[in-house]
């Protein structure tokens, strides 16, 4: 059983022209043996852009992208010849299986953060999807957003400032701290936005918020 927590400062930063990256993973010229993967779970990146600033097209294959959009909107256009503006409060699936090339910018009107998740699929090699969902979030409560695997849950809860949280026991569980902060605890000291647990075979956990806080909660079978 294990608890460790990953930094927002000890991610690794890209920036470009209009846009910041925090990769929590070893990605392209940042290379780190001990930060490679957690259980599927091959990137974990929280992307700033600024107004109109992106990602032009460029291809996938046999990933599972998942993308959370914390603020502003995205603009998603795909090889399949879709155009989907996906906004603050939304979940994107993108199934690349077999090979799909895709772009994303943020909306002119402002700049846009988005949280973006890469894991290994399941079934290398199967027809590309992409869907969007904005789900309901009532107040202090964990609710499933996506299962891009049958082993891979990702779940948001968005605590008042008031409220604590439980946990789910899993294998593996990835918490981020999304927006927000997490008071002391048993865990570790104040989480802050960026930060985010890894638990490997670890009971229910509770936590709180010091603030209105999002965490984006992954759980793992595997």
């Amino acid at each position: 059983m294990t608890v460790s927590i990953r930094r927002s400062s000890a991610r690794f930063v890209d920036r470009g022209a209009g846009r910041v990256t925090h990769h929590a993973f070893a990605f392209g010229s940042h290379y780190d043996a001990e930060h490679v993967s957690f259980g599927p779970m091959v990137c974990h990146d929280d992307h700033l852009l600024g107004s109109g600033r992106g990602f032009d097209e460029h291809r996938h294959a046999d990933l599972e992208i998942v993308t959370w959009v914390v603020a502003g909107a995205l603009e998603h256009r795909d090889s399949f010849g879709g155009r989907t503006v996906v906004e603050a409060g939304s979940v994107a699936v993108l199934s690349a299986g077999s090979g799909a090339s895709h772009s994303e910018h943020a909306t002119v009107d402002g700049p846009a953060r988005f949280i973006q998740v890469w894991l290994t699929p399941e079934s290398p090699g199967a027809d590309p999807t992409y869907a969007v969902d904005r789900p309901a979030l009532p107040p202090n409560e964990l609710v499933q957003v996506a299962a891009p695997r049958s082993d891979a849950v990702l779940s948001v809860v968005r605590l008042d400032g008031r409220s604590s949280v439980t946990l789910p026991s899993a294998p593996r569980v990835h918490v981020f701290v999304a927006s927000g902060a997490l008071l002391r605890s048993s865990l570790a000291e104040p989480l802050h936005p960026g930060d985010a647990f890894l638990m490997t075979d670890e009971p229910e956990h509770t936590v709180a918020a010091g603030v209105p806080t999002e965490l984006l909660v992954w759980t793992f079978d595997a």
